[in-house]
Order: structure tokens, then sequence, then C-alpha cells
């Protein structure tokens, strides 16, 4: 059975692509951009594989 670690990251408006190209990076997949605690803010989930 595949075993996943998690994380949230908080997410700013004009730094998006290059916030998770850094995440990816290390292996972790986006799973879902929800909206954060303001405007300019997003809360992205993200999974990988444990290893």
């Amino acid at each position: 059975m595949t075993k996943w670690e998690y994380a949230t990251v908080p997410l700013l408006v004009h730094a998006t692509k290059q916030i998770l190209d850094t995440w990816g990076e290390d292996g972790w997949e986006l799973v879902q951009v929800v909206p954060g605690p303001n405007q300019e803010q997003l809360v992205a989930y993200l999974k990988r594989e444990k290893g």
C-alpha cells in the first residue's frame, strides 16, 4: 500500500508559480488550492509518497 505525507503551504498570489515549482522540485504534488485568510493569500495542499 502506498503511504503518503502531506503539507499545507501558504501561497502569495504574486509568487504562486515560484513557490509551487520549488516544492515540486522536492517531489511534492499539488492536490488543491483554497482561499487563504486574506485576498492576497492562498493555501496549497500538497502530497508526496513516503520514502
